[in-house]
């Protein structure tokens, strides 16, 4: 089991695999449920379901041009995940992206966002890129709190991206990788 350097206590950190389809997509929809309640309408986070996102993920490539995703488990529990990429075409060229990063809410600033985002900036490391960007909803002060204290700057740069069919203001924060 690769840990990335990560292993706290019972912490593991590891590339998702196929069969981490559905826990993934637990937490996935949990976080958005609980950290977008009131940034999205109630009836659309209310509609989310696991089974539909779980059906989405591709867990199996090996292609350094596709997502790579990485779970975080506690005794053995998927706990957590990072999904990195290359970062949109058009968006930051030569760039990574760290697409996304959710923690079940009942587990939120136990450390368990700071080993995966420090995770997460060794993989885009290990695929070759030296800075990333991440895109943050607007208004998701938490979040954006989250990625000052590890060292990410907002570039000023917005947008209006449609996210799992919801349409959303975004803004982008980058991050030089080998700054630790």
């Amino acid at each position: 089991m690769a840990n990335f350097g990560h292993k706290a206590a019972r912490l593991d950190i590891r590339l998702a695999r196929a069969e981490d389809a559905t826990a993934v997509a637990l937490v996935h929809v949990r976080a958005w449920q609980v950290g977008y309640r009131n940034l999205l309408p109630d009836d659309y986070l209310d509609g989310l379901r696991a089974e539909d996102r779980a059906a989405r993920y591709d867990f199996v490539s090996q292609d350094p041009g596709r997502p790579s995703t990485l779970v975080a488990l506690d005794a053995g529990t998927i706990c957590g995940f990072a999904t990195v990429a290359p970062a949109a075409p058009g968006d930051a060229p030569g760039y990574g992206e760290l697409c996304a990063l959710y923690v079940c809410p009942e587990r939120w600033r136990s450390g368990i966002g700071a080993a995966l985002v420090s995770a997460a900036r060794g993989r885009l490391l290990l695929l070759g890129y030296k800075q990333a960007v991440v895109w943050v909803l607007f208004g998701n002060t938490q979040a954006q709190r989250f990625y000052e204290q590890d060292g990410w700057r907002s570039d000023g740069l917005q947008r209006v991206a449609t996210v799992w069919g919801a349409t959303v203001q975004e803004i982008r924060y980058s991050r030089d990788l080998e700054d630790g």
